[in-house]
C-alpha cells in the first residue's frame, strides 16, 4: 500500500488535523478527507476479490469513504494509534454494513457455509486433525466435484470474514477484529488490551493448525497483501483453487474461534 503523502496542496497534515480538531476548520476536514483517500482505494481493492461481477470497485469506494469521513471525525489524536490503522478498520466496517444491506448472497450460499463451517469444525473434533475435501464432502452427503463448486460459490459470502467485528468479554463491549484492534474511544483499559492479545493468540493458534497450503495461503493474503492470482502463481494452481482453499481455511478459523468465543458475545 502507496504512503500517505504528508503534505497536500501546501498543507501538512499535521496541520490539517490541528486546524480541524481544534477550530472545527472544515476545509481542513475536506483536505484530510483528500490526503487519506487512497487508503480507501486500497481497502476497496482487498476486499472486491472474489465478490459477484455486480458488485463495483466504485460502489466498494463510496461505501469506504463513508467509513474514512467517520473516522476522520471520530479519531482522537491523543491516543496511542497511527490514524491509518484506526481508519482502515472503520473503512472495512462500512463497506462491510453497505454489502450486508444489499443482501447480495443468497440464502442457499449462506445456509452452505453454515453447514460447511459446522461440519469441518465436527470433523477436525472427532479426527483430531483437518479433514480432507473427500470426507468434508462425504458428511455433506455430496461428491467431492459438487463440495469444490460449493466452496466456490461460498467464496463471495466469506469476504474479509478475518475483519468481521467481535465483541471482548469482560471489557464492557469493546470490539475487535480476528487481525487486528479497533482503537477505544473511552479510557485505556488494562484488562481490554490483555484480552486483546488472547484473541490474537488464539487466532495464532488457529492458523497454525491449518493444512500447510491453507496456511500459505491466509499469510500471502492477509500479511503479504498479495491478490488471489499472484498466490497462484506461487503455488501453481489456478485463480479458482486459490479461493477455493481460502474459503476451506476461513470456514476452519471461524469454527475454532467461535469454539473459544462464546456465542453470545459476538456482534450480530
Amino acid at each position: 500500500m502507496a504512503g500517505i503523502d504528508r503534505s497536500k496542496n501546501g498543507h501538512d497534515v499535521d496541520d490539517l488535523w490541528r486546524r480541524f480538531k481544534e477550530f472545527g476548520d472544515g476545509s481542513a476536514r475536506d483536505q484530510l478527507i483528500l490526503a487519506y483517500s487512497p487508503l480507501v482505494k486500497y481497502v476497496a481493492g482487498r476486499m472486491g476479490t472474489g465478490l459477484p461481477a455486480h458488485i463495483e470497485e466504485g460502489d466498494l469506494i463510496s461505501y469506504g469513504l463513508l467509513g474514512l469521513i467517520g473516522a476522520i471525525e471520530r479519531f482522537d489524536l491523543g491516543r496511542n494509534i497511527k490514524f491509518e490503522t484506526y481508519a482502515i478498520s472503520r473503512i472495512k466496517g462500512s463497506i462491510i454494513d453497505e454489502l450486508r444491506a444489499l443482501d447480495w448472497v443468497p440464502r442457499s450460499v449462506r445456509s452452505w457455509a453454515r453447514q460447511v463451517e459446522r461440519t469441518v469444525t465436527e470433523l477436525e473434533n472427532e479426527l483430531r486433525r483437518a479433514p480432507t475435501d473427500e470426507e468434508i464432502a462425504a458428511s455433506l452427503d455430496v461428491s467431492v466435484d459438487e463440495f469444490q463448486g460449493i466452496l466456490t460459490q461460498i467464496s463471495s459470502a466469506s469476504i474479509v470474514a478475518l475483519d468481521e467485528f467481535w465483541t471482548l468479554s469482560g471489557t464492557g463491549g469493546d470490539k475487535v477484529t480476528l487481525m487486528d484492534t479497533i482503537e477505544d474511544e473511552s479510557a485505556p483499559d488494562p484488562a481490554r488490551a490483555l484480552d486483546i492479545q488472547s484473541v490474537k493468540e488464539m487466532l495464532a493458534e488457529a492458523i497454525r493448525r491449518l493444512p500447510e497450503r491453507e496456511r500459505i495461503v491466509i499469510g500471502l493474503y492477509y500479511y503479504e497483501g498479495l491478490t488471489l492470482k499472484e498466490i497462484g502463481e506461487v503455488l501453481g494452481v489456478t485463480e479458482s483453487r486459490v479461493s477455493q482453499l481460502h474459503t476451506k481455511a476461513i470456514l476452519r478459523l471461524k469454527g475454532r474461534m467461535k469454539e473459544q468465543i462464546e456465542p453470545g458475545e459476538r456482534l450480530r
